[in-house]
């Protein structure tokens, strides 16, 4: 079986996107309104790109009405978001934070969910996210005027201390527990994981 993209509905083609390329990464980002609230919402067209500078991207489309999102009028704004990462005990309350809240009611606040000062930007991040990366705004690109597509260069990482072995600089797989998208409201958890010897002949990708 086989489609040609135009050939679908916008909303069949993100169906065969969404349902095949699994699990994905989602990107909770945190931002800032003009009165001073924080806006919290995830966003599963996400993943980081490179580490020269530390690039993350993520998509933002209109609301089903047309009406900006609360995420890209801040950005506009400040230039500046928090990408924070949900896992196992956040992942509740991220999806709840999904919803379409007004401008004036911040998610965080609403859902109980604990802030923490940034330390380069002006945006606070989740206090009990796993991993959290200050960013700033690298580039925007417009998508058919309905859809933007943020990349942010990262500027501080916080990350939850037992999570992370500063000796070796890897994270303990034991303790980590992230959250995936895959479609519709479905999520997966990460614990059933693989290992494989190296390739014969691999010098790294």
């Amino acid at each position: 079986m086989q489609y040609a993209p135009n050939d679908l509905t916008r909303r069949e083609r993100y169906k065969v996107l969404t349902g095949f390329v699994l699990p994905r990464p989602i990107a909770w980002v945190t931002t800032v309104g003009p009165t001073g609230v924080v806006n919290a919402a995830p966003f599963s067209f996400f993943n980081v790109f490179c580490e020269d500078p530390p690039l993350c991207m993520f998509a933002v489309n209109l609301r089903p009405d047309g009406r900006t999102k609360d995420t890209l009028t801040n950005i506009q704004r400040t230039s500046e978001f928090v990408v924070n990462l949900a896992d196992e005990p956040l992942a509740r309350a991220m999806h709840d934070s999904s919803g379409d809240f007004p401008p004036e009611i911040g998610e965080p606040n609403y859902l109980g969910l604990k802030l923490a000062p940034s330390t380069n930007v002006a945006v606070p991040r989740l206090a009990d996210a796993p991993w959290a990366m200050e960013c700033k705004t690298w580039q925007t690109i417009d998508v058919n005027g309905d859809r933007q597509l943020i990349i942010g260069e990262g500027v501080n990482f916080h990350i939850r201390d037992e999570l992370w072995d500063p000796a070796s600089m890897r994270v303990h797989m034991d303790r980590y527990h992230p959250v995936g998208r895959m479609f519709a409201d479905r999520y997966c958890r990460t614990d059933d994981r693989i290992v494989f010897p190296p390739a014969e002949g691999a010098q790294g990708a």
